[in-house]
């Protein structure tokens, strides 16, 4: 696999198809709601490849509206939703995995030359 500068760890060990950018987004964003165009613009995607994945995870209930704002609907994941909760898990156990990766790194020792 090769390393992206903006790849997640998720998108790293699944692949970033549209639908898991789309999910990765909301995982690395959770705290809010956004809209449609907000997360166009936020993953740089094709409005027509972005719309095409998009009914796919409203049908499988995996993002749920959450209120108005204007004209725009916000949407967040449901957390509720059984495929949701374990890409969650998942996504905090890469997370736990590469924070392990990272302090074992940081804990070796430094091999310095003499001269």
């Amino acid at each position: 696999m090769t390393y992206k500068p903006n790849e997640t760890l998720l998108l790293r060990y699944l692949g970033a198809s549209p639908t898991l950018r789309i999910i990765d987004f909301f995982l690395d964003n959770p705290l809010s709601d956004y809209s449609k165009n907000e997360i166009v613009k936020n993953l740089e995607m094709g409005r027509v490849t972005f719309f095409k994945y998009w009914k796919g995870l409203e049908r499988s209930g995996a993002v749920k509206p959450t209120r108005q704002v204007g004209r725009a609907t916000m949407y967040q994941l449901d957390k509720g939703n059984d495929v949701v909760k374990q890409l969650i898990k998942l996504d905090m156990a890469l997370a736990r995995k590469g924070m392990e990766k990272a302090v074992q790194e940081y804990q070796k020792p430094i091999a310095v030359k003499s001269r």
